[in-house]
């Protein structure tokens, strides 16, 4: 009797060690429901849940939460440089030049006298007609188009050139509310530079950070002053101004088709069980909520998503 005993609690034992030793994965079941498919703006919405991930993220549909561009890195859009310019001093005509490279070799860290040859060796692309630049007062630029430039699919630099003639009072330039940006077909626009070297927020997803800007005096000893504006002031009489002078500024690489890629909310972890969720929107239009379930274990993960379509009234 105690052999039969000991026998069966064998056989189940194995059976149990086969069952925890099988290299399965549970399968995630999970489901999303609504009441209706139509609300109004600054309605609540209520969303009901079946089954219990580890984890649910929530992306809304609205720009920068939409789950189809989760993964998205870059997309077509119309990049476009914008700025204010403010001249002073002197009469001198042409000494500011919105210059543009595709070749340009960038910066060498720790050695100015090769990082100054590098600028002759590029191939730059004066764009000043395209901007409207300051008589005297501060002005807008207007939009600039780099389309052409993101045509060819390469990362550019945006350089602003200064050059000053001897023997009258030179001018001073002051650059500020410096961007570039790409707006896509749908009406998103994502700022790619500025005049900082901070992240930079596009609809509320912080993965860019903006190249900052540096300064290179190629002849005479005038430099541009960088921080939250571009600054540069040649000889402010006419015999101080006893050379010529040109210095640059430039900022890159900038790829001209970039944009932030969207971020969902993570509204449920491990610890928590949630059978419903709340939200509203505060804009019209028509969007698609998508919930990402999440479940793992030693074996492996698993994700699945339910999506609804919704529309929203004003």
């Amino acid at each position: 009797m105690k052999k039969l005993i000991y026998t069966s609690i064998f056989f189940t034992g194995l059976l149990i060690l086969q069952a925890c030793n099988r290299n399965e994965f549970v399968q995630l079941t999970f489901d999303v429901s609504t009441s209706k498919s139509s609300y109004q703006v600054g309605e609540n919405i209520g969303y009901n849940f079946t089954g219990n991930p580890y984890m649910i993220t929530f992306y809304s549909g609205e720009p920068g939460k939409k789950y189809e561009n989760r993964n998205r890195y870059t997309a077509q859009g119309i990049p476009k440089l914008q700025f204010t310019s403010l001249i002073a001093n002197g009469v001198q005509t042409g000494s500011l030049h919105i210059m543009v490279s595709n070749d340009f070799l960038g910066v060498v860290k720790g050695n100015d006298s090769i990082t100054i040859s590098n600028i002759p060796k590029a191939t730059w692309t004066d764009i000043t007609s395209r901007a409207t630049l300051s008589a005297g007062t501060s002005t807008a630029s207007g939009a600039i188009d780099l389309s052409d430039f993101a045509a060819l699919e390469k990362p550019v630099y945006i350089a602003f050139k200064y050059t000053a003639e001897s023997g009258s009072i030179q001018r001073k330039w002051t650059i500020s509310g410096l961007t570039v940006t790409n707006t896509l077909p749908d009406a998103t626009t994502y700022t790619l530079a500025n005049l900082t070297t901070t992240a930079i927020n596009n609809y509320g997803n912080s993965y860019l950070y903006s190249p900052g800007w540096v300064s290179y005096n190629v002849n005479n000893s005038f430099k541009w002053v960088v921080g939250s504006t571009l600054v540069i002031t040649g000889a402010t009489t006419a015999a101080a101004a006893t050379n010529p002078a040109e210095a640059w500024t430039f900022t890159g690489p900038i790829d001209l088709r970039a944009v932030t890629s969207d971020l969902g909310v993570p509204i449920k972890n491990i610890t928590t069980r949630m059978i419903s969720y709340t939200t509203k929107y505060t804009i019209a239009g028509t969007y698609t909520a998508t919930f990402v379930g999440s479940d793992a274990n030693v074996y492996g993960a698993k994700d699945d998503y339910k999506q609804i379509q919704l529309t929203i009234a004003p």
